[in-house]
């Protein structure tokens, strides 16, 4: 496990969206450089990038055409290679976003494999072996090229699915997981790391890390097998590289598949849906709403699980929100957003801030889709900088951004959240407090000192730090076993009371001891 991921604190960047160094209203990567020391200032000390490849951009990026080619709307590779050097220069690391299972229709390899007449290529994708066979359970596509098959997708059209095998092929047109085109697919993706790896890129987050191999078991033991070996050449290799997983299940990508860091996604009825947008027959119940009045135990049934399963291994990611995701504000508070971050922030695993999130930027309702971002497209807005033209994000005309920005007289930005009581500052000083103690880094101990069926408190131990949360809006006290007498606060959003082993905290109130 590289040393520095235990103290890592990732801010994910969305590139089109964050700030634009040349004026043609589009994020670069030449601005993601200039603002290095504005993300070092809050306490984030990793990048990870999404798709910044060359790419046709009717998936945003994640249909990619060339893996080894900067998008020009982004700059160059000479200008990634800079990003890298800039990075590493003021001791912080940057995870590019891999994507394995697809490409772009447009791509060279697809072109290939798409032609009548058999070529090193044609295996590098799946494809039946005629033109109006389907492929039962899976998207497909038939029409579209020379080749007398259809060929399956991944997501959305554009997007044909490599070739990793099947588990276990029925059809003379599937291919095993250590046939020769299954296997010269893996050495390709081999290939696109080391070229990054090489150039100084510090690891990747894997984009549907678990969906190479088709028809796979409930265990996903072929996918991970895959992985397995790329985690092999890391190690061997590359021994500081990291990869992260957009997988959602720690014992599968973190124990079986060797990921370093696996995502706690936001998905329907688990842990981490429960703390943020967990709506009961019309009503929000999630942990963190005020008047939800909900205990953490749809959380904890959830979580410990699966951190006790994978902390020897691995570490699970706590996200504030991502590209994919709707972002937390408006349907959270201010003060129930910092309550949170404060939370995300203190438990074990490595954490990631989404742009913006830190000034509690808002998911924009009801714009019109944006290579393919469709319900995404509102939480892709342009970083709200400053008050200057375009929220400080462009100097170009409004017409011509990317996307546009929040246009509320009220709309946060970082030039007025600084230096004010509010969500910035709360995630820079929870955030310097990680750093500074071993205890609250990503492979510290953790303990639930009280927890109980019907009461919101919930206090927890990390090594010799003790925090507490009163999400609900009245006044929540008890006797905490374990805990000794409790210490001075070291941080407090709200208020609390000790006497003894006994915590009484305010409505809305966080404490860490």
């Amino acid at each position: 496990m590289p040393k520095w991921l235990n103290d890592a604190v990732f801010y994910e960047i969305y590139p089109q969206s964050f700030f634009d160094s040349n004026g043609d209203g589009i994020g670069d990567l030449n601005g993601i450089t200039e603002k290095l020391d504005y993300v070092r200032s809050l306490g984030c000390n990793a990048l990870w990038i999404n798709p910044c490849f060359d790419s046709p951009f009717r998936d945003a990026g994640y249909d990619v055409r060339d893996y080894c080619r900067v998008a020009p709307r982004y700059g160059t590779n000479e200008d990634l290679y800079r990003l890298f050097e800039t990075a590493h220069r003021k001791g912080m690391h940057v995870l590019l976003d891999l994507v394995p299972g697809h490409t772009s229709e447009e791509h060279p390899w697809f072109i290939e494999s798409g032609k009548a007449e058999p070529n090193a290529l044609s295996g590098r994708y799946i494809w039946t072996d005629f033109w109006i066979r389907g492929i039962p359970n899976h998207p497909y596509i038939g029409g579209e090229t020379p080749r007398n098959g259809t060929y399956m997708l991944n997501f959305f059209k554009c997007q044909p699915a490599l070739n990793y095998g099947w588990r276990e092929p029925t059809e003379s047109w599937q291919c095993g997981v250590h046939d020769p085109d299954a296997l010269a697919t893996r050495e390709a993706l081999h290939s696109i790391m080391r070229f990054w790896l090489d150039r100084g890129c510090d690891g990747f987050r894997v984009d549907m890390a678990d969906s190479l191999v088709k028809e796979d078991d409930a265990d996903k033991s072929c996918t991970a097998e895959i992985w397995r070996e790329i985690r092999k050449m890391l190690d061997r290799d590359y021994p500081e590289a990291v990869l992260v997983s957009e997988w959602s299940n720690p014992k599968q990508a973190i124990c079986s598949a060797g990921f370093h860091v696996d995502f706690y996604l936001d998905h329907w009825h688990n842990g981490y849906h429960s703390l943020f947008r967990q709506t009961d027959d019309g009503t929000d119940r999630s942990y963190f709403k005020k008047d939800a009045d909900s205990d953490i135990f749809r959380f904890l049934d959830d979580y410990l699980p699966k951190l006790e399963a994978s902390k020897d291994a691995g570490s699970i990611a706590f996200i504030t929100c991502n590209h994919d995701t709707p972002r937390l504000a408006p349907r959270l508070t201010e003060r129930e957003l910092q309550i949170a971050y404060a939370v995300l922030f203190t438990l074990p695993g490595v954490p990631f801030l989404y742009y913006g999130d830190e000034i509690g930027m808002r998911y924009l309702k009801n714009l019109p889709s944006k290579e393919g971002g469709y319900t995404r497209t509102g939480s892709r807005t342009p970083m709200q900088w400053d008050r200057s033209k375009n929220m400080g994000f462009s100097t170009a005309p409004s017409d011509r951004l990317y996307l546009p920005v929040d246009p509320a007289p009220d709309a946060p930005c970082v030039s007025e959240a600084q230096g004010r009581d509010g969500i910035f500052e709360t995630v820079r000083r929870i955030l310097a407090i990680r750093h500074a103690d071993p205890d609250l880094m990503a492979t510290g101990s953790f303990t639930v000192l009280y927890a109980k069926k019907g009461d919101p408190l919930l206090v927890y131990r990390r090594g010799k730090r003790i925090a507490a949360v009163n999400p609900s809006g009245q006044s929540r006290s008890a006797a905490v076993e374990g805990a000794g007498t409790f210490a001075s606060p070291i941080c407090c959003i709200g208020g609390a009371i000790f006497e003894g082993n006994r915590i009484t905290l305010a409505p809305q109130s966080f404490v860490l001891l």
